[in-house]
């Protein structure tokens, strides 16, 4: 396998935390849909990353499909419950995670078009959702260790993912003094090898 990917990337940064918790070989072939004369298109019709380039030569695109099939994949730490409940409580924290992605990053891309083309109302849309977003983010972990209860799962990398990408991307809003359950969830993921080794730079 190989997976198409950009190091700046937090859908990407999930699928290498995924592959690393599940202890998954994967080459890691860098491009971006950004750079002329990419070959994202040619991998995934929609031009984005991530891309997971299987043996047979057959492709997955979008990080939430990546993860639940690496998730299959490996029966190893399994990061998704296998149904019920449970498995949507993990599914919809990802989407609000991903959601929160999201929107930071279509309030960076416009913050980088030139004056006069920039729509400063467009970008506050985007950082209100981010804004609401965190709260609820917040209110719904409360007290408890984990996203999804007693134990780590694919909610947790989401939702590290989601933070870290917030601070690379949008550093002035203050989320761990706001949320410091949140900042203390960061705290412990970035203790992981997994998370420590894929903090985007740039």
């Amino acid at each position: 396998m190989k997976l198409i990917a950009s190091l700046t990337s937090p859908y990407v940064r999930k699928i290498r935390i995924v592959l690393a918790e599940k202890k998954i070989d994967c080459d890691l072939v860098l491009d971006s849909p950004w750079v002329e004369g990419n070959q994202v298109v040619a991998v995934n019709p929609l031009g984005k990353i991530p891309v997971l380039v299987l043996d047979d030569a057959s492709t997955l695109y979008d990080s939430r499909v990546i993860a639940e099939y690496l998730d299959t994949v490996a029966p190893n730490s399994c990061l998704i419950p296998a149904s019920g409940r449970e498995r949507i409580n993990v599914k919809r924290w990802e989407a609000l995670a991903d959601g929160i992605l999201d929107a930071a990053v279509a309030a960076f891309l416009e913050s980088k078009r030139s004056d006069g083309e920039r729509s400063p109302a467009w970008i506050e849309r985007q950082r209100a959702k981010v804004n609401q977003a965190l709260k609820v983010m917040s209110d719904d972990l409360g007290e408890l260790p984990w996203c999804h209860g007693n134990s780590f799962s694919l909610a947790d990398i989401a939702v590290g993912c989601a933070l870290g990408y917030v601070s690379f991307r949008l550093g002035d809003i203050p989320w761990s003094e706001q949320y410091p359950n949140l900042a203390q969830l960061y705290e412990k993921l970035m203790q992981r090898p997994a998370f420590a080794e894929t903090v985007p730079k740039g």
